[in-house]
């Protein structure tokens, strides 16, 4: 709602948003996931507006620090320095208007500060009451393992669809189940590209990020579009939309999977929120599990760069 998509940042936007949430709370839903980096700071800021409408108790929000930028919004680095984590943190109860936080995450491991320390930073903010949980994203399985020895993770969250399922090869998924960690995928429907509702770049706004990402990158994008079209026979099978297809897939890979699926609008929300009523058969998932990979990185060569590190069992020094 606040960064990355051209969002609507407007007075009338934010209302809109606002909106939104309201009949995703009236439809159950309760777990909200933001950031500081969104907007920067703005997504909080909307989200802070929200909790004040509703019982605090009803939420589970979770929120993440680790991005630093400039003042233009441009990302100029990671952190998980303890003092920049603890510092992110009281900025986010700011902004949030919350007096704690159900589930804080690291957003992206800090090369040059052993995971230890930024979790030790962190379990400070559980005991003092401002976290109730801690979470790390886009990490491998080593560095999960040597976080969990500090204080229990509670959730882990990494891309994961369709499209990126590396998650199923590194390891991460195998060591949440075995330490009873949630495992949290975002980008669950390919940045909107598995739903089907995408069939050009030319349709992407020139301030929409996706515009510069490799898969959909013009030499990439009709190459990715085959797997869109597998998608979509299962759904015309089962009656229902390629993206509700895409998340029913992932809440069979386990009791311990909760995808966030983003949108700004109601009729994606109630599309999305009626993929729990899909049962997905034998048949059915035989054809999505040989999907070819991908064409095209998930992002540019900086962050994939970033990632790789954090995915190396030890910190660089």
């Amino acid at each position: 709602m606040s960064a990355f998509y051209a969002p609507d940042t407007s007075a009338e936007g934010e209302e809109r948003h606002l909106r939104l949430l309201d009949q995703v709370y009236e439809a159950g839903v309760n777990f909200l996931d933001t950031a500081d980096i969104y907007g920067p700071e703005h997504n909080e800021k909307l989200v802070g507006k929200f909790l004040k409408t509703k019982p605090r108790d009803k939420i589970f929000l979770a929120t993440k620090c680790g991005f630093q930028w400039d003042e233009t919004g441009e990302i100029i680095g990671v952190s998980g320095q303890p003092d920049y984590v603890k510092s992110a943190c009281e900025a986010s109860l700011k902004r949030l208007d919350t007096p704690y936080i159900d589930l804080y995450y690291l957003h992206r491991l800090d090369p040059f500060t052993p995971i230890e320390e930024t979790v030790a930073a962190m379990a400070e903010l559980v005991k003092e009451g401002k976290v109730r949980s801690i979470g790390l994203s886009e990490v491998g399985a080593e560095v999960i393992r040597r976080a969990h020895k500090v204080h229990p993770i509670t959730a882990v969250q990494s891309e994961y669809s369709l499209w990126t399922r590396d998650v199923e090869k590194n390891g991460v998924l195998d060591v949440c189940r075995e330490l009873n960690i949630a495992f949290v995928p975002y980008s669950p429907l390919g940045r909107g590209f598995l739903t089907g509702a995408i069939t050009s770049p030319n349709q992407l706004a020139d301030t929409d990020y996706r515009k510069e990402a490799p898969r959909f990158a013009p030499e990439n994008f009709n190459k990715n579009m085959a797997l869109v079209e597998k998608i979509k026979e299962v759904a015309n099978r089962r009656q229902a939309t390629p993206a509700q297809i895409c998340l029913a897939w992932l809440l069979v890979q386990g009791d311990n999977i909760f995808p966030i699926p983003g949108t700004t609008k109601e009729m994606y929300f109630k599309e999305n929120n009626e993929s729990v009523r899909i049962k997905l058969i034998k048949e059915d998932l035989d054809q999505l599990n040989q999907l070819e990979d991908a064409v095209g990185g998930r992002y540019d060569e900086g962050h994939l760069e970033l990632l790789s590190v954090a995915y190396q069992s030890e910190p660089q020094q």
